[in-house]
């Protein structure tokens, strides 16, 4: 009987066996993750879990039931510290009986990256968010009234600052380069947000990095390269984050931007495959990693059925989506080398960012406006480039758009 093994029960990985059962796989199934508790989903940690509007167990991507009903070993609490790609085994942490595997995936995901020791990085009260433990580690610092440092001015930073800002918090977000979303968004979505979050009272200062954290064994302040110095009672810290690649590397497999892989998800080794935040891919002749759940879930569906020696070719997609306070952000494509930007106003607060290149649309950033997104989203899938002038004009059916 075959033995597929996943390594990384997050939402790639779940997504990843439960494909495989669902397609007909009747081999052996183990999904092994580092964490204590089932596959659950990652974008509300930082929003309801927070707030207090989601319980854990709704958090779960499936009942932890699930596995065992459809035969998946879920190896909770376990982590792989090996793989020998020769013989096939993969090794786990000491105590553990190693594991024969037939064909292997990887879906180890993303750690954040943090701040030095050397500027006080490793000071009680500087916390990051990106699981469960990060979560339920913030949330008793999240008392009205206190005073809390966001450092980076990304989606992350964005969205902690939001929360905080809810839960009746004095927030100071501070961001080195020119403006927040530089490296993501163009300048009018930057401007977009910072207003929203200026008009929830964040105080956001750009063209400021951070020179030092302070204090003894807590956090009690910052030093900002302006020289300023203010006081806070936690860190919240956004500034990125890093594929896991470790294992891979270690065991040889290519890596660049992440663990490298081809049409069908599979790595250099002809024996494993990689999906979700981890992986790489090539999208328009460059090598790419798409940090979305529905990368996740699509490019780990496309590994499956590889896996079962089907030859289905994986296509990314981009999207992802943000929402700070009352506001949902989506966005289409990947705006990257963009030469225009046109704006729609949609009205009651609906406003949408169209990215063009050498006049191809290649993005579109939708603010309250989930009918620009899907518009935009279609269109850009089926390839086509609408005048700028109607796209901008609100008087325009979107919808038509479509059909020219």
């Amino acid at each position: 009987m075959s033995h597929f093994v996943v390594v990384g029960a997050g939402q790639a990985g779940s997504s990843l066996v439960a494909k495989l059962r669902s397609s007909g796989f009747d081999g052996k199934i183990t999904l092994v993750g580092a964490e204590d508790v089932p596959p659950y989903q990652r974008p509300p940690l930082s929003k309801a879990y927070l707030l207090g509007e989601m319980e854990e167990e709704r958090l779960y991507l499936r009942p932890e039931s699930y596995y065992a009903e459809h035969g998946i070993e879920l190896k909770l609490s376990t982590r792989a510290v090996g793989i020998d790609p020769v013989d096939r085994i993969l090794t786990l942490e000491a105590g553990e009986e190693p594991i024969h595997y037939d064909a292997l995936a990887l879906t180890t995901g993303s750690h954040p990256r943090t701040l030095p020791a050397a500027i006080g990085g490793d000071l009680d009260g500087v916390m990051t968010m990106r699981d469960l433990r990060d979560a339920d580690g913030m949330a008793p610092e999240l008392v009205a009234g206190r005073k809390v440092l966001i450092v980076g001015g990304g989606y992350i930073g964005l969205e902690a600052a939001a929360v905080c800002a809810k839960k009746g918090l004095e927030v100071t977000l501070v961001e080195a380069a020119d403006r927040i979303l530089q490296r993501v968004a163009a300048p009018e979505t930057s401007a977009f947000f910072r207003d929203l979050h200026g008009s929830h009272g964040v105080k956001i200062l750009e063209k400021t990095g951070l020179e030092r954290l302070l204090g003894e064994d807590r956090v009690t302040g910052a030093r900002l390269t302006t020289g300023e110095e203010i006081a806070t009672d936690f860190v919240v810290v956004g500034v990125g984050i890093e594929p896991a690649t470790i294992l891979a590397a270690s065991a040889g497999l290519s890596v660049e931007n992440g663990i490298e892989t081809d049409s069908h998800c599979r790595t250099s080794d002809p024996h494993i495959w990689a999906a979700g935040d981890c992986a790489s891919c090539l999208f328009e002749g460059r090598r790419i990693r798409l940090e979305s759940v529905g990368n996740a879930i699509d490019m780990a569906e496309v590994a499956a059925l590889n896996m079962m020696g089907q030859e289905t070719e994986y296509a990314p997609k981009p999207w992802f989506w943000s929402d700070q306070y009352d506001c949902k952000l989506q966005i289409a494509g990947l705006n990257a080398g963009y030469d225009a930007i046109h704006v729609r106003d949609s009205g009651a607060g609906a406003r949408s960012h169209w990215y063009y290149r050498q006049g191809r649309l290649i993005a579109v950033d939708a603010m309250n406006d989930s009918r620009a997104y899907m518009v935009g989203k279609r269109l850009i899938e089926s390839g086509k480039s609408p005048a700028p002038e109607a796209v901008s004009d609100p008087a325009t059916d979107l919808k038509a758009l479509l059909k020219a």
